[in-house]
This record gives structure tokens, sequence and C-alpha cells, in this order.
């Protein structure tokens, strides 16, 4: 994540901060998150059932989208100098608006939102997070994402 003074940041209030590279949403991906979270529905697991669902084969979990975000992050976000540690603190709201097909790539865009300092050295930070899918018109989903660092 790159670095910057919290000056620098609270200025970028309301602005693109970031985009993270293109991350491969890979068949191998989609079976492993299923086989963390017990989630083994077909339309992830099975192209020909899926495919013959009308889908055109598999599809990730939304909350496989959802949790590239902390590795998206590390792409786009800035966080300030001298940052202790950084806690993921929630999400206000998410949508899933798209598919991701297996095989695919996808992309976080940042939009910062708003720093808030919590107390000394502490600092809520809000981003908008879109999901954008490689290709496609339509992105995977937006999010708006809370972190609270520490420095």
């Amino acid at each position: 994540m790159p670095l910057a003074p919290i000056d620098v940041i609270r200025a970028k209030v309301g602005q693109e901060i970031g985009v993270s590279d293109w991350l491969d949403v890979t068949q191998d991906r989609i079976n492993k998150f299923a086989d963390a979270t017990e989630d083994h529905q077909f339309i992830h697991v099975d192209p020909i059932a899926a495919a013959s669902a009308g889908l055109g084969g598999t599809i990730a979990h939304g909350f496989l989208s959802l949790s590239l975000l902390s590795r998206m992050a590390a792409d786009a976000m800035l966080v300030p100098e001298g940052v202790r540690m950084a806690l993921n603190y929630g999400l206000d709201r998410v949508r899933f608006l798209a598919p991701v097909k297996s095989g695919k790539r996808v992309r976080g865009r940042f939009v910062l939102d708003s720093v808030d300092e919590r107390a000394p050295g502490q600092y809520l930070m809000r981003h908008t997070v879109t999901v954008e899918i490689e290709g496609e018109e339509k992105p995977a989903l937006t999010a708006q994402w809370l972190g609270l660092i520490f420095t």
C-alpha cells in the first residue's frame, strides 16, 4: 500500500485514489474458495451443470469477489505514514451486480469517501470500491469499505 502523510490523504477525499492490478479468477481459485467456505453449489464448481443452467460455465462466489478487496487494496489504497496496524472495520453497503465467470479477470477501483480521526493516531477511512470485470460493462460489485488505521 502506498504511504502518504495524513494531510495528503485527507486532501484526496472525494477522489479516486487508485486502481489495482488485474487478478485472475480461475476455476482453481473458485474451487479452493468453495472448499474453504463449504459452499459447493453447482454454479461454482460444476461447469457442465452451470452451463446447462444458462450461465455459460461456472461463476465465482460473490463473497470470493468481495474477499479479493484485501489483495486489491495492497495496490491501490493510500495509508498514513507511520502506520502500525490496519484493521478491516467492515462494510456499510455491498451490492453484487454481475457474476464473475471462471477465467475472467477483476480489479478494484477505489474512491476515498472519508477520513475521520476517532482518537489521536486512530483513523477510520471509508472507501467506495468498484470491482470491475475485464471486458464487461457491468461491474461485479460495489462496496463501501471501512478500515481502521493506527499510527
